[in-house]
């Protein structure tokens, strides 16, 4: 008697293995991008924090634009936040943007997931592109 594998024995391993890797490697590929959306609402939320900060003393919040990233947001030596982080990408359309009228204010990034659920309902065009390469989401004073 012989020991050993057939052909057909492992032609199926093969075909189960590959099957495996293929949905491992799907799911892999997504993984980075929506890192990368997690830090930039991540990032988004840090600096409502400090705005919010800002306006309890300044009556107001800051003039648009923000400080470039990795500068710090002050105002009369007064440190709101050290750092204003950058985008994970900070390329293209992925940098983080802010509005104003004094007493409102809006913080606006693009995801790279279409499929985000916490994306604006209607894409903000003038920042993103709105397609399959990236949907706005927005942050607005409470």
């Amino acid at each position: 008697m012989r020991k050993g594998f057939t052909l057909i024995e492992l032609l199926i391993v093969l075909a189960i293995i590959g099957t495996l890797t293929s949905f491992l490697m799907a799911n892999l590929l997504g993984a980075r991008s929506r890192a990368r959306d997690g830090q930039r609402k991540s990032d988004l939320r840090q600096i409502q924090v400090a705005l919010e900060q800002y306006r309890a003393d300044q009556s107001s919040y800051p003039p648009a634009p923000l400080p470039v990233c990795g500068s710090s947001l002050t105002n009369n030596g007064v440190s709101y936040m050290q750092k204003v982080p950058c985008d994970p990408s900070n390329t293209g359309q992925f940098v983080y943007s802010y509005t104003t009228t004094g007493s409102n204010y809006r913080l606006i990034t693009c995801l790279e997931n279409v499929n985000d659920q916490q994306k604006d309902q209607v894409d903000n065009t003038t920042y993103c592109a709105g397609n399959s390469a990236n949907w706005s989401y927005t942050l607005t004073n409470p």
